[in-house]
């Protein structure tokens, strides 16, 4: 196989991944690897147990100063750390992992899904079988489409295709990535730290860095 020229490893989206997450990460070249090892961390850390965690029921570990609005819904298994807020109508739909310091907003959905610290989905989101990096945000109705038409396993496609083995594959945003209000993500798609995406944009394939995405036949670079 032909070597990697395309800035979708795991250490180039994700600089300083959460301690409590990392045994997803071991051995992992891609983020899309750790995917189907999601859904097993939260029993296995409510399980041991965690400092400054409280189990809120089995599968559903909740860190300190946590406020989970009376509308939200937590299904399945989760974790939740320090400081996050879950506002009203928030939907956690099993295999959520989030860190400290992040919202999830109003009407919107996680499932299967890594949050790292900061980082925000406040308003009508979708994030299933996704990782979001550190302070990486999505603007009002932005959505991560995780299964295609023809229901295929997905491919990453950059400047060679990254085979997923995968059916369900959502999108991957790197540290400080900002996607702009009402935009689709379709399945497989990496966004890279630092680059912010103009609304109403259908994104597909690998974006590079410190990037502005103004179409997406216009990606310019960041002065």
């Amino acid at each position: 196989m032909d070597k990697r020229t395309d800035p979708i490893g795991i250490g180039d989206l994700f600089a300083d991944i959460p301690e409590l997450f990392l045994p997803l990460f071991d051995g992992a070249e891609y983020p899309w690897e750790i995917l189907p090892r999601i859904k097993d961390l939260p029993a296995r850390l409510a399980a041991g147990g965690i400092d400054g965690y409280t189990l809120l029921r089995p599968g559903v570990l909740v860190g300190r100063d946590v406020m989970i609005a009376a509308t939200a819904t937590i299904e399945g298994t989760a974790v939740i750390g320090h400081g996050t807020v879950l506002r009203p109508g928030a939907y956690l739909r099993g295999g959520v992992l989030i860190g400290s310091g992040c919202v999830i907003g109003n009407s919107t959905e996680l499932k299967n899904c890594l949050i790292m610290d900061g980082a925000q989905v406040p308003h009508y989101n979708y994030v299933g079988d996704s990782v979001l990096g550190r302070k990486a945000h999505m603007g009002a109705g932005a959505v991560c489409s995780n299964l295609k038409s023809d229901g295929k396993n997905v491919v990453v496609r950059g400047t060679r295709n990254y085979e997923t083995g995968l059916r369900k594959v959502g999108a991957f945003l790197g540290d400080g990535a900002d996607i702009g209000c009402g935009c689709v993500l379709s399945p497989g798609t990496v966004v890279g730290c630092g680059t912010s995406v103009y609304p109403l944009t259908h994104l597909r394939g690998v974006i590079p860095p410190g990037c502005i995405v103004k179409r997406p036949d216009n990606i310019v670079k960041r002065k």
